[in-house]
């Protein structure tokens, strides 16, 4: 059974630790979340944890996480899900290749690379946008899609090994709230589906 530590802070709800909390108890993802960190006493994700009696633990900055979560938890995975510290560089080194990130744009395989929308049109990469400003970002350039992308984390920022895409249509109405609801559905699917490929063998 792999050992993940889901990794939170305040900017969101917890859905991406719940919708792994709901595939593990449906059998659907063989896991176990050992722990879930936030850098915040204030993550809603915290209040999820808890109400499945899901160890937590608040960390600061001068906390050694890298040797917690390698020592302490013998973590498989770590799961970034709206993690807000940097990731140090020991951390990445320490899991390589064992960093799921979730982010919102279309990463592309190589770094000149472009990924294809189902229409044809190139996707936009999103380097350095959080949520919001990414999904703004998609409606200011006129995309006919957009889309979100789980990679491993690496050296390079927003950059790694593609796991899995999604693409949502973006509708002439759009507004960031309407596309970030119905792109929310798609990220929660292949955040899941990401982890199965990687703990169901």
């Amino acid at each position: 059974m792999n050992k993940l530590a889901v990794l939170i802070s305040d900017g969101g709800t917890g859905s991406n630790l719940q919708a792994i909390i709901e595939a593990i108890e449906k059998n659907i993802l063989k896991a176990e979340i050992v722990v879930v960190v936030s850098d915040t006493p204030d993550a809603f994700g915290l209040q999820r944890a808890s109400k499945h009696k899901i160890p937590t633990l608040i960390v600061s900055k001068k906390d050694n996480l890298t040797e917690l979560l390698h020592s302490k938890y013998s973590v498989d995975y770590i799961v970034l899900a709206g993690w807000k510290m940097i990731v140090p560089v020991d951390m990445i080194d320490t899991f390589e290749n064992r960093i799921l990130n979730l982010h919102p744009g279309l990463i592309p395989d190589t770094m000149n690379g472009v990924v294809s929308c189902p229409d044809g049109s190139g996707g936009e990469w999103n380097r350095g946008k959080f949520t919001e400003k990414a999904l703004q970002h998609f409606l200011d350039k006129n995309d006919s899609y957009a889309g979100s992308t789980v990679h491993f984390l690496s050296h390079e920022f927003d950059f790694g090994p593609i796991l899995k895409r999604c693409f949502v249509k973006i509708e002439s109405d759009d507004t960031v709230k309407s596309l970030y609801d119905r792109l929310k559905n798609e990220e929660h699917k292949i955040y899941i589906e990401s982890l199965i490929s990687l703990c169901n063998e």
